[in-house]
Order: C-alpha cells, then sequence, then structure tokens
C-alpha cells in the first residue's frame, strides 16, 4: 500500500487532505507543527525516515501574508527553506513531493489567466518566500510536483468566507474590493485534486489548480450573502486604496488551468458552484465559528 505523510495536516488545507486520504483508507501519516518542524533537518529527516512515505502532500505554510513584510526571515524558513528540505528527502528516497505554492508568486498586472511558464514577479515577502520554495523544491531535482492555488477558504482556520460572515452579523453594510481579481478555491476541492496528482502518472513541474471561473473580492462577498441567506446589496464595491495593507495584493491573479486539464487531471468547478457546496457540506464550521 502506498503511504502518505502531509505536513501541516492541523491546518486550512491539510485537514482536508487528510480527511480525504482516510475516505480512501489510506495508509497516512498525518504530521501537524508538533509532530514536524518542517524547518528543522534533522526533524525532516528523522520523521521522514521512521514514516517512509512514498508521496508527501506539503501543506505546512508560513500564511500570515501581512506579518510576513516584517518578519520576512521568518516566513523564507517556513515557505523557501523547509520545501527544499523536504524535496531533498524525497529525492534521496524516490518519494514524490507535491508541494503547495501560491498566485501570490505573480505580479498581478496580467490581463488574462498566468499559465505555468509566466515569470514569476512577487510583489510580497509571502510571495517572495513561496517563490523560494518553489525553486528549491524544483532544484532537488526529485519528483517534486509544484502546485499553485488561490484564494483558498474552508472548514479549518481563518479564512474570507467566515469573516464575511461575522461582519455581516456585526454591520450594515459592507465594504470589499472590487479591483482585485482571482479564483476563489474551496479547500476539499483542492485536497482532492492533490490526491490525485499525487497518483497520476505526470513528469515533476509545477502546475495550476484553482476553479473555473473568477472574481473580485466584491463579487465574492455577495455571493457569501447570497448563500447564508442576506441580501447581497449589503456589500458595497471599493478599492485596494481605501483599505492600505502592509503587504500589497496582486490585481489580477487568475491561473490558467489548461495544462491541468491536458493532463486529464479531475477539474475543478466553477468557482461559484464550489461555494455553494461547501456551504451546504459545511456551512455550520463556515458560519458559527466566523
Amino acid at each position: 500500500m502506498t503511504r502518505w505523510l502531509v505536513t501541516g495536516a492541523a491546518g486550512l488545507l491539510g485537514t482536508d487532505v487528510a480527511h480525504v486520504l482516510r475516505g480512501y483508507a489510506a495508509d497516512v501519516v498525518e504530521c501537524d507543527r508538533a509532530a514536524l518542524d518542517v524547518t528543522d533537518p534533522g526533524a525532516v529527516e528523522r520523521v521522514l525516515g521512521e514514516a517512509a512515505p512514498d508521496i508527501v502532500v506539503n501543506c505546512a505554510a508560513y500564511t500570515a501574508v501581512d506579518a510576513a513584510e516584517s518578519d520576512e526571515a521568518a516566513a523564507m524558513r517556513v515557505n523557501g527553506v523547509a520545501p527544499g528540505l523536504l524535496a531533498g528527502w524525497c529525492a534521496a528516497h524516490s518519494a514524490r513531493l507535491v508541494h503547495v505554492s501560491t498566485d501570490y508568486v505573480f505580479g498581478g498586472d496580467a490581463t488574462e489567466p498566468y499559465p505555468e511558464d509566466a515569470p514569476v514577479a512577487p510583489r510580497s515577502a509571502y510571495g517572495r518566500t513561496k517563490a523560494a520554495g518553489e525553486q528549491a523544491v524544483l532544484a532537488a531535482g526529485g519528483d517534486g510536483q509544484v502546485v499553485r492555488t488561490a484564494w483558498l477558504y474552508g472548514a479549518t482556520g481563518p479564512n474570507f468566507v467566515k469573516t464575511i460572515v461575522r461582519l455581516a452579523r456585526s454591520q450594515e453594510t459592507l465594504d470589499v474590493v472590487d479591483d482585485q481579481r482571482g479564483c476563489p478555491t474551496w479547500s476539499l476541492h483542492l485536497a482532492r485534486a492533490l490526491v490525485a496528482l499525487g497518483v497520476a502518472d505526470v513528469a515533476p513541474g509545477i502546475w495550476h489548480c484553482s476553479p473555473a471561473g473568477d472574481a473580485s473580492w466584491y463579487v465574492f462577498a455577495r455571493a457569501i450573502l447570497a448563500e447564508i441567506g442576506e441580501d447581497p446589496a449589503r456589500v458595497r464595491p471599493t478599492t485596494s486604496a481605501a483599505f492600505p495593507r502592509p503587504a500589497p495584493r496582486p490585481a489580477y491573479s487568475v491561473l490558467s488551468t489548461a495544462k491541468w486539464q491536458a493532463a486529464g487531471l479531475p477539474e475543478l468547478p466553477h468557482w461559484r458552484d464550489g461555494l455553494a457546496e461547501a456551504m451546504q457540506a459545511v456551512g455550520e464550521a463556515l458560519t458559527s465559528r466566523a
């Protein structure tokens, strides 16, 4: 039986990846931060050596985008250095690494979906550290699969859906930026896709995996209110300039999934259908603990 190891298994995405694997009755080792410090070379060697996985799915990440601006070194250890440690072990032991990256590696100045070979031009510390992690995985020379995704939300941990639900309960109107476009991605859909990639007969490289369609945060917020039975008109469009943040956000970070589709990998549904399915499946988690 194929043995899997999931890093960041207590996080937003790692929780769903582990759940999917358990559903397949897979042999899976779930490592949260306490079980495996991915930034510690000795811990990586010891834990992976004892587990002897055939496939490693790296969901461990420093995702505090704004905090990374003032502590890029900490973000780099998790997002840039650790993937190289995991990839090095996998290359040395003929294991596959599925590493999760982000749309933030791009500059956000495109006008059509980014293909995998588009030049990276991160504008934030978070984006720079994630780009470094991608390069570390590819440089290791093993079976490294880098998967970029975007605008992730799910039942575990803080995310945009939970924030909008919380604000809708306390504010009459919500001002949400309408000048950033991306692909809202339900973590369970992505988790299933990552597992499919883990066993696919494909060459090492970079992949884009996100839903069909795209939206602005404003459009996404209106859809969330509609799902919880609230009036979407309570959401008002505004600009990024009205909400200055330490880290700049890409204005346009829609990802092309043409390569993913051509490989016959399972496609994610339209983001709007994904949101409806998420609300039906885990609505309580998305609303009660927002």
